[in-house]
């Protein structure tokens, strides 16, 4: 019998040869984890390498699992006991315990008071950071969301507005910082608002970027080629990280019979979604350190600190079936508001879509994504590092294949978002759809010349119109 046929594929879960009465801690806390995450299974009677040996007396150890965990865990987690029995009469307890909204959950008993979650498959001590955020959760809260001490009449948002006006045709009020939840009712900053501030209070909010000479940070005569730190507004750090990159990288083109292809580096839409996510998502709690941007000859890599929000491991997860865990949800909030992301979990879908549709995509090149408990990773491969003759070759054959299909689905991507958006502009709609501006051009052209779109009004007040 797997594993999987008492817990599910995707349950977290703990196993125990036996229930140790004189040790209770040592699956207690398991349970505090649990309960301070996303809720998992300790089965009883199953050996690390997963042999099923079952328990002598199941029905009193159920009743010892009870009674230590409604003494020894503060507050007392909802937790359900059953019984499995296996074809040849072993007997498992299988213990669930939903993850909590009272958190922390404590291990509070031998004169101890922690808190653990969950790293992997190991349940470990809560830190200091952990534990702040645990009480922001059983609060019902998140840092983004807390008032601060900064007046928000002393800071500008420019920033912001100019986003929000080129983005949805409409100037923002003060009274919707308020609503947008920037500002408290007293008038202070919340946190979110800190952070896109045009001049942001928080210093650790900052972006370090490098371009380094080589495969590694010690690669060349000189260690580094570019580099640049920023701060201010998230939106500064977004746009002058993504700048970075930019200029950094490189666009390799060839002619075709009737057009040109463009050959970046990188996909410009995975490395802006995994900005976006490395600045909304990251663990603002932590604060000694700072998002980093490494360019690498042959990689891109976005660091940012905190891991999953949920504890678990990006790397031993389905990236299409993570759901989608807001740490800060007001700053995810605007952003979506300003356009730069969706309110569904699929940023991470998205960066590997992108790369799948790039001229050179090989295997290879799928990006990576990294996590540990203090930190997240995204590592997007140069699609141009490394390409020899004979991938050229395969890419010319399945290209007359391809390029049909690809200018039909972005076509229609196009008149899909001109409709939602009238007023974009080919800037944003490059960015979005993660083809070059002269690629948009082009197409809206030969729209225009099939009647498929129409143009009304000035180049810079008009609008367009899907037909």
């Amino acid at each position: 019998m797997d594993i999987t046929d008492l817990i599910g594929e995707a349950t977290e879960y703990d196993k125990k040869q036996a229930l140790e009465e004189k040790k209770p801690k040592s699956w207690c806390k398991s349970v505090s984890a649990f309960a301070n995450g996303i809720g998992g299974t300790l089965i009883f009677g199953i050996t690390n390498d997963d042999q099923i040996v079952g328990l002598a007396d199941a029905e009193h150890d159920a009743e010892i699992i009870s009674e230590q965990i409604k003494t020894r865990l503060e507050p007392i987690p909802e937790f359900h006991i059953s019984f499995f029995e296996t074809e040849d009469g072993k007997k498992l307890i299988l213990l669930n315990v939903s993850g909590g909204e009272e958190t922390p959950y404590y291990y509070a008993a031998d004169g101890v008071m922690e808190a653990f979650v969950r790293l992997g498959n190991e349940s470990v001590k809560a830190d200091a950071t952990e534990l702040k955020r645990l009480v922001l959760r059983g609060k019902n809260s998140s840092f983004d969301s807390l008032s601060t001490t900064y007046q928000a009449s002393d800071f500008a948002f420019s920033k912001l507005k100019e986003r929000y006006k080129s983005w949805t045709g409409e100037s923002l009020d003060e009274k919707e910082l308020l609503s947008f939840g920037l500002v408290d009712a007293k008038g202070m900053l919340t946190n979110a608002g800190a952070l896109l501030a045009d001049d942001s209070p928080i210093r650790w909010s900052r972006i370090f970027c490098t371009r380094w000479n080589g495969l590694t940070k010690g690669g060349g005569v000189t260690d580094a080629l570019d580099d640049a730190e920023y701060s201010g507004s998230l939106i500064t750090l977004l746009n002058e990280g993504a700048a970075f990159i930019k200029r950094n990288t490189h666009t390799k083109w060839k002619k075709t019979a009737d057009s040109r292809i463009d050959m970046p580096d990188y996909c410009e839409r995975s490395y802006f979604e995994a900005l976006v996510n490395s600045l909304v998502h990251r663990d603002y709690l932590v604060n000694g350190s700072e998002v980093h941007i490494d360019i690498f000859d042959d990689r891109l890599r976005i660091y940012s600190p905190g891991g999953m929000p949920d504890g678990t491991l990006v790397q031993e997860r389905i990236i299409d079936a993570i759901p989608s865990t807001r740490r800060n949800p007001v700053l995810a909030d605007v952003f979506q508001r300003l356009g730069y992301m969706e309110r569904k979990g699929s940023g991470l879908t998205k960066i590997i879509e992108s790369y799948k549709n790039a001229y050179n995509y090989s295997e290879d090149k799928k990006p990576q994504f990294e996590s540990s408990r203090v930190e997240f990773t995204v590592t997007l491969m140069n699609l141009n590092y490394g390409v020899n003759e004979a991938n050229e070759a395969k890419n010319e054959a399945n290209e007359a294949k391809n390029v049909t299909s690809k200018i039909q689905d972005i076509e229609i991507l196009l008149l899909n978002i001109l409709r939602e958006n009238p007023n974009v502009t080919q800037k944003e709609l490059a960015r979005i759809t993660g083809v070059s501006r002269s690629t948009i051009q082009r197409l809206m052209e030969e729209m225009i010349k099939e009647k498929k779109l129409l143009r009304i009004g000035a180049t810079r007040s008009g609008h367009w119109e899907v037909l």
